[in-house]
């Protein structure tokens, strides 16, 4: 395992375990530090718990007791806590620092690092980015909010080696040094103010990805973002902005025909596969990043031509006597789903609902006018067949996804869209949006 040059702090506290917390307990001990853990959840039973006791840490459940902060120097919290936590709003007024597992990763790492961040697409640019370089033979390993614990990479990560990291803003509030030889920031939108409490505190978390790049650093932003193009004045690193709206004289961007960087051509519009207007702002912040970082053309083109979409974020997942069958679960709020429909032209039969955190969906309505039926289910069934009422269009409810999937079918036509974009989260009846989503794969492959 590797070890720390630069970490300064000996005894530490890991609030949550989870995989991050996991992994960077199990980092830091093996680093020689004092580690106590702490997780209200986790009971004394569990696997992790019982490994981390065995590598030396003390580990405290079902409880927050203040104490455990006596003689700490600094806590690695879970990203999904928030900062009004008790043990976390009294290590702030103790004046100690609070960081994410991302900054752990940051001081062990000793290649090139590329962090993605945005309100919507970091999944999608994420996962290009990572294809486009594999497929120019360029090194590189995907982590962070995706998947793979940012920490865990990183051991295994070779010198030199391209590390691609999706980072949410829970993630980079957290931060001290932590930060990517290549920044891309895609869009800011009004979202998580439940844990932010303010927008612009959402948005200085997102600018936290490139406030500490410097001049030898790069910094990829999207151009049509006002907010974002203000905030990158104060940017040392290199602007290299992409656009879909105007042509730019460095950076990348489109006409209706071609995608261009530094004002090459890269590939024809009409051999990308991946549809929607929202995800040609991802592929060009992909190609910029990617270019920046050694993708070629030839790369870039074979994944472009070939990618359909992440699983849960507008994937294909089939036609079925004419009806094409979209996944688009990861759409957890209101614009993600206006982006989905945004891509369709066809007559879309949408698929609706979820956890009720209080909000309204007046805001989707502009974006219905492609659809002819809404499948609504989950606690905002009703909330959406009042808006579905006015916007006149017809209203199916359904008990969960699976029921949906056969509901949609039996009022479909050929050529329909049948699209599950919830625009809410799935706790309310799912673990999580994975497996809400992969609940519409398999009902979708049942109808075959």
């Amino acid at each position: 395992m590797k070890k720390f040059t630069d970490f300064p702090y000996s005894s530490i506290l890991v609030l949550g375990l989870a995989k991050s917390g996991t992994a960077a307990a199990e980092t830091l001990l093996a680093n020689e530090k004092n580690v106590i853990v702490n997780d209200m959840k986790a009971s004394e039973n569990d696997e992790n718990v019982m490994n981390l006791k065995k590598m030396g840490a003390d580990v405290i459940v079902g409880s927050h007791p203040i104490s455990i902060l006596d003689g700490i120097e600094i806590v690695v919290k879970n990203p999904g806590i928030p900062y009004d936590n008790p043990i976390v709003a009294e290590a702030s007024t103790r004046g100690i620092p609070i960081i994410t597992e991302i900054e752990l990763a940051f001081h062990l790492a000793d290649g090139p690092i590329i962090g993605v961040t945005g309100s919507n697409g970091k999944t999608t640019t994420t996962t290009l980015i990572t294809e486009m370089l594999k497929k120019s033979d360029q090194p590189v390993k995907v982590a962070g909010n995706i998947g793979v614990v940012a920490t865990e990479a990183v051991h295994d990560l070779k010198r030199g080696e391209n590390l691609v990291l999706e980072l949410s803003s829970f993630q980079l509030q957290g931060i001290e040094k932590f930060k990517p030889t290549t920044s891309v920031l895609l869009n800011i939108f009004e979202a998580h103010l439940d844990y932010h409490k303010t927008i612009d505190n959402y948005k200085q978390a997102k600018f936290n990805i490139f406030r500490n790049q410097t001049a030898e650093d790069y910094l990829v932003y999207n151009a049509d973002d006002p907010s974002i193009s203000q905030a990158v004045h104060h940017a040392k690193a290199k602007q290299v902005p992409f656009s879909v709206s105007k042509k730019l004289e460095t950076g990348a961007w489109t006409d209706e025909e071609y995608v261009y960087f530094e004002g090459e051509k890269v590939i024809s519009r009409k051999e990308i596969v991946l549809v929607g207007e929202h995800n040609l702002e991802n592929i060009l912040a992909a190609v910029a990043a990617g270019k920046i970082n050694g993708a070629s053309n030839e790369g870039i083109k074979k994944v472009l031509t070939t990618f359909a979409g992440v699983r849960h974020r507008l994937q294909f997942v089939g036609n079925i006597n004419g009806r094409s069958f979209y996944n688009d679960s990861k759409a957890t709020n209101i614009l993600a789903t206006q982006k989905a429909l945004s891509a369709f032209m066809q007559p879309v039969i949408l698929l609706a609902g979820g956890l009720d955190r209080g909000n309204e969906f007046a805001d989707l309505l502009p974006y219905l006018k492609d659809v002819k039926t809404m499948i609504v289910f989950g606690q905002t069934a009703e909330k959406l067949r009042r808006l579905a009422e006015e916007a006149a269009i017809q209203t199916v409810e359904a008990e969960n996804v699976e029921e949906a999937v056969g509901k949609a079918y039996s009022v479909s036509k050929e050529d329909d869209v049948i699209l599950l974009s919830p625009a809410c989260a799935s706790w309310d009846q799912y673990r999580s949006f994975e497996e809400r989503g992969d609940i519409f794969v398999q009902a979708v492959h049942k109808l075959k």
